[in-house]
């Protein structure tokens, strides 16, 4: 068994009510245990499309895990539907029963009907028990194939997969292995970096494959083992990831989902550095980074978002007269900021933003988008020009990302 596809099934799915957490949670642990998930299929709360997903997947791969539509009330048909495809009878199931009604009465609830048909099963599954709610997994087998249907909510369906499910699965996976490998980019283009590894995908072994992940800014980097053989997987997989920070080492900063406030909370701390922001228009939001990083108060002093020019120029010491000459958006100010920030704050560092985030406040000489980014620090100051997006949110967020990467490489090449 090396395949699997999950389905996820709800309206509150469909109409963006309720995010599907439970089939990324499910994907990794699957990955993990050398099960590639083929397909996710979220359907409604009706019979037909149930019925229809489970032969899609059946038709494909040898395990299905479903997700939802177990609760206690009318429109949650999953049972009954699943019953009626494997041609059985639901049951009160007596174990069942009395672990609800035990559950029920420790909260202090009146048992009523509805938790009663949490009990009903379908006669031919094996039941998976749920002591983290009221709703129990089930097991079923079809020619040879295995579905497990489990309760939507993501505690429950956690402790039902950690319980019984991950346990089967390793055991029944055999010597597959899958090992991914994330190596975290910041600095260039998807389409750059693409460019840049052309010759080293070509190169790639046939057990590895390279993915390309971008979100905002930060391009992540999945490199994938698949094997018979863990050892040899491991020590290819090790090759592959030398040769990328041999090619590429000016834009990675870390691996395996590790953020870059976390990167630069580690630089600062293992070489007992300080650092504070000064913000305008990401209105907070690098020390908002930073502060979510636990320890972070070791390393961080403090922020000034000077949002209006009397903060840069009342609190931050900001000549009025560069404000006037060049704009609030200008190289001289932001060194201006970053130096009043570093002083203001007696740190090792200061980083200081400022910019037109947009939609409105955009010249032809300074368009929305238009960010100024700058570190101070004893050895003087760096500063940036980007231009980014026409869209704020967007604005903010790269401009963040992008003035902790500067800190970021300030504090390596010191």
């Amino acid at each position: 068994m090396n395949s699997a596809e999950i389905i996820t099934i709800g309206d509150e799915l469909l109409i963006g009510q309720t995010v599907d957490t439970n089939s990324a949670w499910m994907g990794m642990q699957l990955s993990m245990r050398g099960i590639r998930v083929n397909r996710i299929t979220s359907v409604s709360d009706r019979r037909e499309e149930i019925i229809a997903a489970l032969d899609e997947s059946l038709a494909r791969v040898p395990l299905v895990l479903m997700t939802g539509g177990l609760g206690p009330t009318s429109d949650d048909i999953t049972k009954q539907t699943l019953a009626e495809y494997f041609g059985t009878l639901l049951v009160m199931n007596q174990e069942v029963l009395e672990e609800v009604t035990a559950r029920i009465t420790r909260r202090n609830f009146e048992m009523n009907e509805n938790n009663r048909r949490q009990a009903l099963v379908p006669e031919s599954c094996r039941i998976l028990r749920n002591h983290a709610g009221t709703a129990p997994g089930m097991l079923f087998e079809k020619d040879g194939k295995i579905i497990i249907s489990m309760p939507g909510v993501p505690s429950e369906m956690k402790h039902i997969m950690q319980e019984h499910v991950l346990p089967m699965i390793s055991a029944m996976a055999g010597s597959h292995t899958i090992i991914h490998r994330n190596i975290m980019t910041f600095g260039t283009f998807e389409a750059k970096l693409a460019e840049r590894l052309e010759s080293f995908e070509k190169e790639l072994p046939a057990m590895i494959k390279l993915a390309y992940l971008p979100a905002h800014g930060i391009i992540k980097l999945r490199l994938t083992g698949t094997g018979d053989d863990p050892e040899l997987v491991q020590r290819t997989e090790e090759e592959q990831v030398r040769k990328l920070y041999s090619i590429i080492p000016e834009v990675i900063y870390a691996e395996d989902e590790v953020t870059l406030e976390e990167t630069v909370g580690k630089l600062l701390f293992d070489n007992n550095l300080t650092v504070s922001t000064a913000e305008s228009c990401t209105g907070g939001r690098i020390a908002s980074m930073i502060t979510t990083v636990p320890g972070s108060s070791a390393w961080f002093r403090g922020s000034v978002v000077a949002y209006d020019n009397s903060i840069k120029t009342g609190v931050l010491g900001v000549d009025p007269a560069i404000i006037s000459r060049y704009g609030a958006v200008s190289e001289e100010t932001v060194r201006a900021m970053a130096a009043g920030m570093r002083k203001l704050a007696a740190t090792d560092y200061a980083v200081a933003v400022t910019g037109i985030a947009g939609p409105s406040g955009g010249t032809p000489e300074k368009p929305v988008g238009t960010v100024w980014i700058a570190v101070a620090s004893a050895r003087g100051i760096v500063a940036e020009k980007h231009r980014f997006a026409d869209d704020r949110q967007v604005n903010i967020s790269r401009s963040a990302s992008t003035a902790l990467n500067l800190l970021r490489k300030q504090i390596i090449s010191r």
